[in-house]
């Protein structure tokens, strides 16, 4: 049963071990406003920034050239940085890219890896509290949807999506209707139809 939760809301009368969440008195509550699954004892913020964690993959742009790398926008308070001697490619101011994020340091330098430009495509940008409700159990959502429509999808733990070919518009348009709707039941089920009914016309 998963429902939805308020900051300060009793998840459990048990102190348990749940991300977003705070133990007070051996009960456990709600720091954020989230779907909470009971039987997993799982809590998934609806709103939030996007906190950068080692191994995370993003989507960025690079706003800044360096003699020493590039500084990358990676829609958080903090930037990522990829270094030149790390980089086997070399960035333009604007560039689209894909990373993994190497390491979060103790003032915050987010430092980057794996990198990979992403050339043409659109992206389309979301709540990253709402990822993986875009991604689905096992890539469930995700594999829909880029079956559905035929596009190259990217999601980036940061809430940026890059999508390229096939019906880039519907992919976009299904993808904000996941972010729109995440907090409902039966979302599955309506995406599903949804896509078959734009793909029939």
């Amino acid at each position: 049963m998963t429902k939805i939760v308020v900051p300060g809301e009793l998840l459990a009368s048990t102190p348990q071990r749940v991300e977003f969440a705070f133990v007070e008195d051996g009960k456990t509550y709600s720091s954020v406003v989230g779907l909470f699954d009971e039987a997993n004892l799982r809590l998934v913020p609806l709103e939030g920034t996007y906190m950068p964690t080692q191994y995370d993959i993003i989507v960025g742009v690079v706003d800044e050239v360096k003699f020493a790398g590039y500084n990358v926008d990676i829609s958080s308070p903090y930037k990522g940085f990829i270094s030149a001697r790390d980089s086997r490619f070399e960035y333009e101011l604007g560039d689209i890219l894909s990373a993994k994020v190497r390491e979060v340091d103790e003032v915050k330098n987010v430092n980057l890896e794996g990198t990979r430009k992403l050339d043409g495509g659109e992206i389309v940008e979301i709540s990253p509290a709402k990822v993986p409700r875009v991604i689905g159990k096992k890539n469930s959502m995700l594999d829909m949807i880029r079956a559905a429509t035929r596009t190259e999808i990217l999601v980036g733990k940061n809430g940026r999506i890059w999508i390229k070919g096939g019906n880039t518009a519907l992919a976009a348009r299904t993808i904000l209707k996941i972010e729109k709707e995440a907090h409902t039941t039966g979302l599955t089920e309506r995406i599903s139809t949804l896509l078959k009914e734009e793909i029939s016309k």
